[in-house]
């Protein structure tokens, strides 16, 4: 375990997916962190201040252990990987590590780029929704199947990991877009596990400092 005995902080949006994913992993080995906000509607993440932490305008960034990093799944190795105590995020056993990682991926890679803002500016306003709907949809088809083999309590067996932190943001989105998750019984059950551990809670977009209140 490194420590620069310097707060973590994290460069975040509260509606953001991938700052949500950290803000989960982030709680779940308990590391104390401040929070620095980035509105993305505001573009905010797009002004010179912003981008010597992230050169791609995007959030989350987070300084930690003297270093700026960037890309959601990688961060949550790092913190894994220099934090190595329970819960492990990224399981020990070859196979259940490979299925944490796909999981993700298929979030990460598969779902999350293509509904996110920059890519509904372009799409838009009349298309976005249809758009979002129909991507998360298929990606969410594809997860499903994968959790018939994966899934325990929760996405790889009973231990939570890095799919878990990844899927809770995923189904807050879906929410957001009215995508029927009538068809996904695994992927709600575990999410709806997921939703009474404290770190999930305290990481949900209506509990951070930027959440500008309901309906928004």
């Amino acid at each position: 375990m490194t420590n620069s005995g310097t707060k973590p902080i994290l460069y975040s949006y509260y509606r953001s997916s991938c700052s949500y994913r950290v803000r989960i992993a982030l709680n779940l080995k308990n590391i104390s962190y401040s929070q620095e906000i980035v509105n993305l509607l505001k573009g905010e993440n797009k002004t010179e201040t912003y981008k010597k932490y992230n050169p791609k305008g995007e959030v989350p960034a987070l300084i930690i252990d003297g270093k700026t990093l960037v890309q959601s799944v990688p961060i949550i190795e790092y913190i894994d990987d220099t934090h190595q105590y329970k819960p492990r995020l990224l399981p020990e056993d070859s196979y259940k590590r490979y299925q944490a990682r796909m999981i993700s991926e298929i979030i990460a890679s598969g779902i999350q780029p293509l509904q996110n803002n920059s890519v509904l500016k372009r799409v838009g306003e009349e298309k976005k929704t249809e758009w979002a709907h129909d991507f998360i949809k298929n990606g969410l088809d594809a997860l499903e199947k994968a959790l018939e083999e994966s899934a325990g309590r929760y996405c790889v067996g009973d231990e939570v990991s890095i799919a878990d932190c990844c899927l809770v943001p995923q189904i807050y989105n879906a929410r957001r877009f009215n995508v029927d998750l009538t068809p996904y019984p695994i992927m709600t059950a575990i999410d709806e596990r997921l939703s009474h551990i404290p770190a999930f809670k305290q990481a949900h977009p209506n509990q951070q400092p930027d959440f500008p209140g309901e309906g928004n």
